[in-house]
């Protein structure tokens, strides 16, 4: 990494990069770690997992340069951090259960942001880079923590059913399209609030959703290809009775 930073042999690409021009490049190999872990491919999951890592190696050396943490620096504050956060192992204070740890492990995390200066919000440090769906949640088990929410499952359905309404009224009312997404967003936000609500990681969720529709929809073409046809070439109504089926036969 320093021979490719070197600003007279180096990389003319590498050498111009900065902090903020390589976040996404990390964000995407952490999606291509988990893609090739939920496709169980070894080798793919070795050769991404290198490319996450030389990611960590790319911020260590542009902070060196300019005087500021490297890399051991970052491998001793995780190692610190897991040390202080697992102490029934590291402490040998006493035996968990899983549940019991990611009690405690919440309680740590909450205890170091309580030393962080007096204006610190309980909602501060939640990344604002995260994917939507997993922002929200984070918000909300944050907001939890606090006691900001419901106790029972009865009135975080009542608020999705709230929310609809409002997105239908303001289609109604012919809103501009701003109203239109505001509302949606805060649909979204109402279901992610059920999914926490019933344990289920909403990011998850949303990713099984999104296979399933691209399985069916994918047999519905194959369907189609085998008596020569294309979905463009299909009324909505014979595409609707294509879907049923293949719904059918993968429930059956």
């Amino acid at each position: 990494m320093e021979d490719l930073r070197n600003p007279e042999t180096g990389c003319p690409w590498d050498k111009e990069q900065t902090f903020e021009t390589i976040a996404p490049y990390t964000i995407e190999e952490a999606y291509e770690v988990a893609d090739a872990i939920k496709k169980n491919d070894q080798p793919a999951l070795k050769d991404e997992l290198g490319d996450l890592l030389f990611q960590v190696v790319f911020y260590a050396q542009m902070s060196k340069e300019n005087g500021g943490f490297d890399f051991n620096d970052i491998a001793e504050t995780i190692s610190n951090k897991m040390i202080r956060r697992h102490p029934h192992v590291f402490a040998k204070h006493h035996h968990r259960t899983i549940e019991g740890q990611t009690i405690a492990w919440e309680d740590q995390k909450a205890l170091e942001r309580s030393t962080q200066p007096e204006n610190t919000g309980a909602l501060d440090g939640v990344a604002l880079a995260l994917p939507a769906l997993l922002r929200a949640q984070k918000l909300q088990k944050r907001a939890a923590r606090v006691g900001f929410d419901w106790t029972t499952i009865e009135p975080v359905i009542a608020k999705i059913r709230e929310e609809l309404t409002e997105v239908t009224e303001a289609m109604q009312e012919q809103e501009n399209s701003d109203h239109i997404a505001e509302e949606i967003g805060d649909l979204l936000f109402a279901c992610v609030n059920l999914a926490r609500h019933t344990n289920i990681d909403a990011e998850n969720a949303l990713m099984a959703g999104n296979d399933k529709f691209q399985r069916r929809f994918e047999s519905i073409e194959k369907n189609l290809r085998a008596i020569g046809k294309k979905v463009e070439d299909c009324s909505l109504e014979e595409l609707e009775e294509y879907w049923v089926s293949v719904k059918s036969i993968e429930k059956s």
